[in-house]
């Protein structure tokens, strides 16, 4: 097993590893990979070509448009990043199942994943089964390849690791952190064009302050996600708080 360090770690299968770290390497996830509060390796697929040509892809069995990653090469690359056995494998597919904010948490609470870019048409079924690939995807459209949504679903994760933001209420009191939308927010200048700030938030009353957030986050939601609305009502009428497993995406 080849030597992995004790921080969160993201290894990432990629055809375009020149991509990374790209946007993860500035701000908060760039400042958080400099001080070694999580690790990155962005490995070539190519690499697992036999040959000449680094070939890593072919036409559609049944026909049809475009090109499909080959089984084999793609296999050989998960298998050459020799990552723990208890660390999830993810492709990032647009007809995984979409992901949910209860999804980041459980990968940021984990070693981290290795993640696989599909590009072409996709990836064949086989090594999707064989290697046991979680399909997740980042909405309903369709993008050139894996890696813009893999940097997404990284950094949602890097950011609740602890020692990231500085502040630990940063990463709960926001939007689906409880099955709501944040809450409107505000800052000075106290009148801009015409428009105050809300009186409640001046207040300083924090018992106010907390019941208009909570108001305005369901207001929101209500309008916005009425799917979010809907899950929130269905769960409070059963007493259950919002679960989290791997099923919902």
């Amino acid at each position: 097993m080849a030597s992995e360090t004790k921080s969160w770690h993201a290894t990432v299968l990629t055809l375009f590893p020149e991509m990374f770290p790209g946007p993860l390497g500035v701000s908060l996830a760039g400042k958080a990979l400099a001080s070694g509060l999580w690790a990155l390796q962005a490995h070539d697929i190519r690499d697992s070509a036999t040959d000449r040509h680094r070939s890593v892809d072919d036409t559609p069995a049944g026909g049809g448009p475009g090109m499909v990653l080959r089984a084999d090469v793609l296999a050989a690359a998960i298998d050459a990043a020799e990552i723990a056995p208890d660390r999830p494998r993810l492709l990032m597919s647009p007809r995984g199942r979409p992901l949910t904010q209860s999804r980041v948490e459980e990968l940021a609470a984990g070693p981290g994943p290795l993640i696989v870019c599909g590009r072409f048409e996709g990836v064949d079924q086989r090594v999707i089964e064989a290697r046991r690939l979680e399909e997740i995807s980042i909405g309903d459209y369709v993008l050139s390849g894996g890696e813009i949504a893999a940097m997404a679903l990284i950094d949602a994760c890097v950011r609740l690791l602890p020692g990231v933001m500085g502040k630990l209420a940063s990463g709960t009191d926001e939007s689906f952190s409880d099955s709501l939308l944040e809450y409107p927010q505000y800052t000075r200048p106290q009148t801009f064009e015409g428009q105050p700030i809300p009186e409640v938030l001046t207040s300083g009353d924090h018992a106010k302050v907390a019941a208009w957030r909570q108001a305005e986050a369901e207001a929101l939601t209500r309008v916005r996600r009425p799917d979010l609305w809907a899950a929130k009502q269905a769960q409070q009428r059963t007493g259950q708080k919002r679960p989290k497993n791997t099923t919902d995406g």
